[in-house]
């Protein structure tokens, strides 16, 4: 079945733009980096990736430019980074406070600084939960690193999900820590933690599936992939048990316009509405504690 046009969309994966190439957010990845061309001619740091990397226009108020993209494709909500102190995520809440979640990217590395900083974030700001670059973090940290392990721990407390980035990243830094038979050692240790697996797990697709039908709090995301290029195991496993563990999740504008996603969107098939409805909204809606399961 092709996608349907009544759904409103959660989106797990949204930025908003900070400038016109958004060069400021790849900044913290360029001491990981050593080949020449991702440090001297890449916008992003995929950039080999992606061939249609999406061009902003300037504007004095991107937040709203943003609920304008949304509306194009009935995307409801999106989700989008905090960082302490921006101005960007505090205008998104203030004026749109219906429109956006937000997640609260960690580097392990800090450690109990981290930790009361992501206390602060819930109860000041109201983050949805908590995300982690482990290849992207300086020095990398593995999944399963002691030093996550403070952060699964504080996730636990405060009932936060945590999206972790799984499989090979797509800038040119080493890929070892984002393993995905790492996740199962963490699942092991934190069986109460809701873990979201982000861009895509590859190339163990088949592994993560297995993953997640072992563990009840294991779930996957769409992000950075343009659903042409969704694997095949996880529409399987979407078509089958795993309905209520695949989630919907974009990558705009870092990386996908909203137009390529949606547009291939329409040929995807999964087997019924309702199982369409959970990928675009109700499964994001429950694990992130969202009202309007089952609206739109």
């Amino acid at each position: 079945m092709n996608k349907p046009d009544h759904i409103g969309v959660v989106d797990l994966m949204m930025g908003i733009p900070v400038s016109e190439t958004n060069q400021e957010w790849y900044d913290s990845f360029l001491p990981l980096l050593k080949d020449k061309e991702s440090i001297e001619q890449f916008k992003m740091p995929a950039q080999y990736l992606f061939q249609d990397i999406p061009q902003l226009k300037q504007t004095d108020d991107y937040v709203t430019f943003l609920v304008e993209e949304m509306d194009k494709y009935r995307i409801d909500i999106a989700m989008v980074g905090y960082f302490e102190g921006s101005q960007a995520a505090s205008a998104a809440k203030r004026n749109y406070p219906d429109r956006f979640i937000f997640d609260f990217p960690v580097d392990p590395n800090g450690g109990m600084s981290t930790v009361r900083a992501i206390r602060r974030a819930h109860a000041e700001f109201g983050i949805k939960a908590v995300s982690c670059f482990p290849c992207g973090c300086n020095p990398q940290v593995p999944i399963n690193d002691k030093r996550l392990w403070l952060i699964y721990g504080v996730c636990c407390d405060l009932d936060l999900p945590i999206l972790v980035n799984v499989g090979v990243p797509g800038p040119r830094v080493p890929m070892e820590p984002q393993r995905v038979e790492l996740v199962d050692d963490v699942c092991y240790h934190f069986p109460e933690l809701k873990f979201i697996m982000r861009h895509g797990g590859e190339p163990w697709q088949d592994l993560a599936v297995k993953l997640m039908l072992k563990w009840p709090n294991l779930y996957y995301s769409t992000s950075a992939f343009a659903p042409k290029h969704y694997p095949q195991a996880i529409l399987d496993y979407a078509n089958s048990r795993g309905a209520n563990k695949i989630m919907y999740a974009g990558y705009y504008p870092m990386g996908l316009p909203l137009q390529r996603i949606f547009s291939d969107l329409e040929q995807v098939s999964l087997k019924s509405d309702g199982v369409w409805r959970s990928f675009l909204s109700d499964n994001a809606r429950r694990v992130f504690n969202l009202p309007g399961i089952g609206s739109g």
